[in-house]
């Protein structure tokens, strides 16, 4: 009854408090998911040349972006128009954040953010609240995707939860966020067995959180023989899902693994619907390139760095920003019958690639998962490349860990380092955390 009350009645009651849009927007979504996808294309386009007409107006760092490049916002009726804008990088807008912020808004009544900086840089970030609605309904749509329906409640496998202070704020979780969480930044055996207990007097229906963070409870559920974690949906964000680490948790809770992708920045990029067969892209909310090394467009099938524009946010316009990532496209339509078409996979962040001392790269998650896979007696590991010919391997050993595990270990390494490239195990009983509560698996420092 009450996840019944809290989506039909306290979630439109609260819109209707806010003047939110959220939910008007979360209906036309869920309509305009199953246009053909050159409907989809049309709608994106023409949104995307609002946008743009609209930063070149309003943005000062577009403004000037645009008048040195020569380019006519009116003029750009084509992909390849399209692509005569510069790439933007984490660095122009750490440079020159004020800028890029609208002429419209005044920047102390927008919604802020503050990327975690895994990669180096932190970036500070505007938004409207029409955005951030817009990015709201398509939480929610994808929400639907895994089984999660709103008003469902929730464990939030998070770092840093959040803490209801105010007497609104305490109403709100009570009657809308009904979350609980397991706090990754203290992830161990007494936690997690603190939140099965609180499990099972709540019984939430769902499971949101960091990839490994739940494929860490969920080999902890496993190991302990509990049985009683049968949620409905289960959605891992944040970081790469591995596949291995979607098996175990699959198995651990008898419940499909819905892979999300999506960037502070941006919003929600893609996300699996219930077949599973790739992550369908945000036609209506995002324009995706993915580009080679030229910032020329690939082909389906070959792994480019992820070039993301924004349609929603006029606050902050981010017009191809590249997100750091490198990922999958591919051109085969889902069973679902969806018209957004396909995310494959990613292969990583750009700065989770290891270099080879002929000058090629690997994507160092990808070595991970594969490694992980073969040797046994290895849990977790790191890859830190410290010089071109170093690499540090954080080891934790497994049960199944043995003498020969080491020896298994560089092994397999070795088939992709060759003998160029010094290898060294180092014996941690953990892999540390950000201060998001993520991991990073591959740490490229060349």
């Amino acid at each position: 009854m009450m996840q019944a009350l809290s989506k039909h009645v306290f979630y439109p009651l609260w819109d209707l408090k806010d003047r939110s849009h959220r939910l008007r927007e979360w209906k036309r979504l869920e309509e305009q998911q199953w246009w053909s996808k050159r409907q989809l294309m049309a709608y994106q386009w023409e949104r995307l040349q609002a946008l743009v007409g609209y930063a070149g107006g309003h943005s000062p760092y577009y403004r000037d972006l645009f008048a040195a490049n020569r380019i006519d916002p009116e003029n750009i009726l084509s992909e390849a128009d399209f692509r005569k804008i510069p790439v933007t990088k984490k660095k122009d807008i750490r440079d020159h954040l004020d800028r890029f912020i609208s002429d419209d808004y005044k920047k102390s009544s927008l919604v802020s953010a503050k990327t975690g900086g895994s990669t180096g840089v932190s970036l500070n970030l505007y938004f409207d609240e029409a955005c951030q609605e817009k990015r709201n309904a398509a939480q929610l749509m994808a929400d639907r995707w895994a089984g999660w329906d709103l008003g469902m409640k929730r464990a939030a496998v998070w770092g840093n939860p959040p803490v209801a202070k105010t007497a609104k704020q305490r109403l709100r979780h009570h009657l809308l966020d009904r979350t609980i969480y397991l706090d990754t930044m203290n992830l161990n055996e007494q936690s997690m067995a603190a939140f099965v207990d609180r499990w099972s007097i709540e019984q939430p229906q769902a499971v949101f959180g960091h990839a490994h963070s739940i494929y860490l409870f969920a080999r902890y559920l496993q190991n302990q023989g509990v049985t009683s974690c049968r949620p409905k949906a289960i959605v891992a964000t944040s970081m790469m899902l591995l596949e291995h680490e979607r098996r175990l948790i699959e198995e651990a809770f008898q419940c499909k693994v819905t892979n999300r992708y999506g960037c502070e920045e941006v919003g929600l990029i893609a996300c699996e619907c219930e077949q599973h067969q790739g992550m369908h892209l945000n036609l209506p909310h995002v324009y995706v390139e993915f580009l080679d090394a030229n910032d020329q467009p690939v082909k389906a099938g070959e792994p480019g760095k992820i070039v993301v524009t924004d349609l929603n946010n006029k606050a902050m316009p981010l017009i191809r920003y590249r997100v750091e990532d490198v990922g999958v496209f591919s051109e085969e339509p889902c069973e679902c019958g969806r018209g957004f078409p396909i995310l494959k996979h990613l292969e990583g962040r750009v700065a989770d690639f290891l270099k080879l001392p002929d000058g090629g790269q690997v994507a160092g998650i990808s070595l991970v998962e594969r490694t992980l896979t073969r040797v046994p007696g290895v849990e977790q590991m790191q890859l830190v490349q410290d010089r071109l010919d170093h690499i540090r391997i954080n080891r934790v050993r497994g049960n199944d860990y043995t003498q020969e595990t080491d020896v298994a270990l560089l092994r397999a390494m070795r088939e992709t380092f060759g003998e160029q490239v010094a290898l060294d195990i180092v014996d941690v009983t953990g892999i540390p955390q950000e201060a998001s509560g993520k991991y990073r698996f591959s740490i490229c420092k060349v």
